[in-house]
């Protein structure tokens, strides 16, 4: 539980009424977060297990009030309502860090999903960063990362060619390596089809976003001892 000097205030206003918590300003943000996927207790977040008119003052709600809007005057039921609906006032280097951390992500979704349809390859993070920077894209911390990849999509394609696709690798490992096809295959894509042959080698082909072409075959290669054979199938 974090200490009440270094909390800061949740708060939600409905009906005419204000509510307040006091709040682990790290986990509220996590809390926040629809793209977290860590399990956070809302007893861990709150620095007092109460719910506030007036914080700074230690004016408290009434069970009236908190019945009134949220149907019920459980601290803790309503301190989770206070933070999936109310506003959290966040210090500023905690925005900027968590603008910065989305923006990454967004990025970093684009480069592996998206390819150039003019030539089939995908396109380096940074071009994707510059483009971003170019069409002067906002990135919002609460917002879902799909929505915002979206968002950003629509606002680059203007600057450069990119379109989210699926494509089908096709590849060949030989007889050392071919023991290591799944585990090596299975966080790129979808293997549609595979075949042993008598030599001993391994030939498989695999579906997976086209912006990570690029990866796949240097994993293949590395697997492989560069004795790896990969191809696009059109």
């Amino acid at each position: 539980m974090v200490n009440v000097d270094d909390a800061i205030i949740a708060r939600l206003e409905s009906y005419g009424e204000k509510f307040e918590i006091l709040v682990d300003p790290d986990l509220a943000a996590d809390f926040r977060n629809p793209d977290n996927e860590k399990e956070i207790n809302i007893e861990d977040i709150l620095a007092v297990e109460e719910i506030f008119k007036d914080s700074k003052k230690g004016d408290k709600a009434s069970e009236e009030s908190m019945k009134k809007v949220f149907e019920t005057a459980d601290v803790l039921e309503v301190a989770e309502q206070i933070l999936h609906k109310g506003t959290v006032q966040l210090t500023a280097e905690q925005r900027r860090q968590m603008q910065e951390d989305k923006r990454k992500q967004i990025i970093n979704t684009i480069a592996r999903e998206g390819i150039n349809p003019q030539n089939g390859l995908p396109h380096p993070a940074v071009r994707i960063e510059n483009a971003m920077n170019e069409a002067k894209v906002k990135v919002d911390p609460f917002k879902s990362l799909d929505e915002q990849v979206q968002i950003a999509l629509k606002a680059i394609k203007v600057l450069i060619p990119i379109k989210f696709e699926k494509i089908k690798m096709a590849v060949r490992l030989p007889s050392t390596a071919a023991g290591n096809a799944y585990s090596a295959i299975r966080p790129y894509g979808k293997i549609l089809n595979e075949e042993w042959q008598q030599d001993g080698s391994w030939i498989g082909i695999i579906e997976m976003s086209g912006g990570l072409q690029d990866d796949f075959n240097h994993k293949m290669a590395s697997i492989s001892g560069g004795e790896a054979e990969t191809k696009v199938i059109k």
